[in-house]
């Protein structure tokens, strides 16, 4: 329908419920009986009033409003026109042509009438739309939380019918509310019913509305919808929702992060701006998980160079595109390998940066175990090689990225964090630069991590394996993760190792039977789990501090310090890992892994069948060969600097 022909209609319409208002007025004036001289008034002066009414109607432009979007305004226009047409109709009426026959009581009955026939006409679209007899087919959104949330965001789906939501009740644990409507929608009952609602009512989404309840109750509420096979969405976090910028088009679905039991931390992020601001910043590993994320907020801060250095290309370049599309000019892609010495000392010597975050590492547990003496060149000697190159172009900071699996380590990848620990500690009694480490838990969502490995298996029909029921983990989001790594270089003053307080660990079997849940599936009916038992080198259970470790409070809320035994000899270090990275270099893992038990005490290794050693133990070399190998720890005292290593 073109314009013109739109507005004929409205103008039609307006004049034909105006002669069908005056005649009501006149019915209702007169009981509906209206006599013969009153019909023969209301027959005469009709067309005056409709003329009178046509005059009004264009200079309140009421043949532009969209009847499906009628408002507030909308009514008050129409207010207006009709007060003001019925205001010259009775003055030309009685003043002009001097009827007195002619009743006043219908003039402000005609008025009224008009205003409710036109408004009522004028809302029936929206009406017809937001409760779903009209337009594109709603999903039935059934609501948990009645509080502030859910009201905000009822409101927004009932003024933003186009996104297709239809509330058709709240479910609320206040029994005051039990009963009562807000913006119109029912609250149906408490979480106790919620099942025999959705049984009721049927809806084809539940949204939860509750930004701070603690993840306990959301686990209740999945755990209650398991049978319903329905998709479970929530809204953004409270500190949004307390700034008033919840929509319906930022709902989302329920995700694991929500079910954690534990509140993330959100450390204060203005301190760290004087650290980076303007500082020259290397970031190795910048296309892994924790390295990304690390140079998105690196990059927030401002710095005056961020090197992102990478072997990998595909997730170097990804996260370089992602920064300069952001506006982030400063970016300095490198594709390189921190095991090499010259190509390390060449990258100092070129951007001389002022800070150093090393999260270059292999971490894959498993892959690791079978494949010790890459574990070593990479994770020990990698570090060694930044960490030397830092220390002699006089790096300001440099902070190396570890794990829980370090402490009291059972896999070859966590001794050879371990191992690399202890480079930096030493290092730290030497250098002028300031040399800590952040050791942390799993990342949630991280590469090759438990959550992406389940959700995959999912995906794929299942089943979801789990190693072992009891196995538990720490768990922490990315964010988090990397503002303990800014915190901390902040806070370091050299040789420390900073955690964060991480609450209790999380089992990985609930993690799974949760993911399956926000699937739409039930655990066990519509997706099988089974138990694979302990890969090698796993823990059940991880730890984040040793037992000899000294655990001390910092100025940042939930980051902890542990300091270093300050009677810990590290004379032998230098020695012991030049020949571990040698017996490395030569393929020979039963060395390798003597050697890493030397230097962890409480590192016990085991040799998986398969594996086999190179050209080292071909010439007949074994672990006793080896200085301070097996019996030999680092327990003596007498600190010295890391002295020259025989791979270069």
């Amino acid at each position: 329908m073109t314009a013109p022909q739109r507005r004929l209609l409205l103008f039609a319409a307006y004049l034909g419920l105006a002669a069908l208002s005056n005649w009501m007025a006149f019915l209702l004036r007169f009981d509906e009986v209206i006599p013969a001289s009153q019909w023969e008034l209301f027959a005469s002066m009709l067309p005056l009033l409709l003329a009178i009414r046509a005059l009004a109607f264009y200079p309140f432009r009421l043949y532009d409003s969209l009847w499906r979007y009628t408002s507030l305004w909308d009514i008050r226009d129409l207010a207006l026109s009709i007060g003001l047409s019925s205001l010259v109709f009775a003055g030309v009426v009685r003043l002009g042509l001097g009827m007195r026959a002619y009743p006043s009581s219908v003039f402000v009955i005609d008025a009224l009438v008009l205003l409710s026939l036109q408004a009522g006409l004028r809302a029936l679209p929206r009406l017809l739309r937001e409760r779903g007899w009209m337009g594109a087919a709603r999903k039935r959104v059934l609501i948990v939380g009645a509080g502030d949330a859910g009201a905000m965001i009822v409101r927004e789906m009932r003024n933003n019918p186009s996104y297709g939501y239809r509330p058709i009740g709240f479910i609320d644990d206040n029994p005051a509310k039990v009963g009562h409507r807000i913006h119109g929608v029912k609250v149906l009952g408490n979480r106790a019913r919620l099942a025999q609602i959705i049984r009721e009512e049927g809806p084809d989404v539940v949204l939860v509305a509750m930004p701070s309840a603690a993840p306990a109750r959301v686990r209740e509420v999945v755990k209650t919808l398991e049978p319903f096979h329905l998709p479970i969405q929530t809204l953004p976090n409270l500190r949004d929702l307390l700034q008033g910028r919840v929509e319906v088009s930022q709902i989302r679905n329920l995700s694991i992060e929500d079910l954690l039991d534990r509140v993330p931390v959100d450390l204060d992020p203005e301190p760290l701006s004087a650290l980076v601001r303007g500082a020259r910043v290397l970031v190795t590993g910048a296309g892994g998980s924790i390295g990304s994320e690390l140079s998105r907020q690196v990059a927030r801060l401002s710095p005056s160079t961020l090197v992102l250095l990478d072997r990998y290309e595909n997730g170097l370049f990804a996260v370089t595109n992602e920064l300069i599309a952001a506006g982030h000019a400063s970016v300095a892609p490198v594709i390189g390998d921190v095991t090499e010495v010259g190509q390390m000392n060449r990258l100092f010597a070129e951007y001389r940066p002022t800070l150093v975050f090393h999260a270059a590492a292999h971490k894959h547990v498993p892959l690791m175990e079978a494949n010790p003496c890459q574990a070593v060149l990479n994770n020990v000697g990698g570090t060694r090689i930044v960490a030397e190159a830092a220390h002699r172009h006089e790096v300001a900071r440099f902070i190396l990225i570890s794990t829980d699996k370090a402490v009291n380590p059972v896999s070859v990848m966590g001794a050879s964090k371990g191992v690399a620990e202890l480079l930096v500690q030493k290092l730290a009694r030497s250098s002028r630069t300031i040399f800590s480490t952040v050791r942390f838990g799993n990342v949630l969502g991280s590469n090759g991590s438990v959550v992406p490995l389940f959700l995959e298996q999912i995906r794929a029909g299942g089943p979801v394996t789990i190693t072992d029921p009891n196995m538990r983990r720490y768990f922490m989001l990315v964010a988090e993760a990397v503002h303990l790594v800014l915190h901390a270089a902040r806070l370091a003053t050299g040789g420390e190792v900073f955690v964060l307080e991480m609450g209790e660990q999380i089992s990985v079997e609930d993690m799974a039977r949760n993911l399956i849940r926000l699937s739409g599936l039930v655990p066990d009916k519509d997706m099988a789990l089974t138990y694979v038992g302990c890969r090698p080198g796993e823990k059940l259970v991880e730890e984040l501090v040793a037992g000899h470790e000294r655990v001390e409070a910092t100025p940042v809320s939930k980051v902890l310090c542990v300091r270093p035994d300050p009677a810990c000899d590290l004379s032998r270090l230098t020695a012991l890992v030049a020949s571990l990275e040698e017996s490395a270099a030569e393929g020979s893992v039963s060395q390798v892994l003597n050697l890493l038990g030397s230097i962890l005490p409480t590192y016990h290794p085991v040799i998986l069948p398969g594996m086999s050693d190179g050209a080292h133990d071909a010439e007949g070399g074994t672990a006793d060969d080896v200085p301070g190998s097996s019996v030999d720890h680092l327990t003596t005292s007498g600190p010295s600097p890391i002295g020259p290593h025989r791979r270069t």
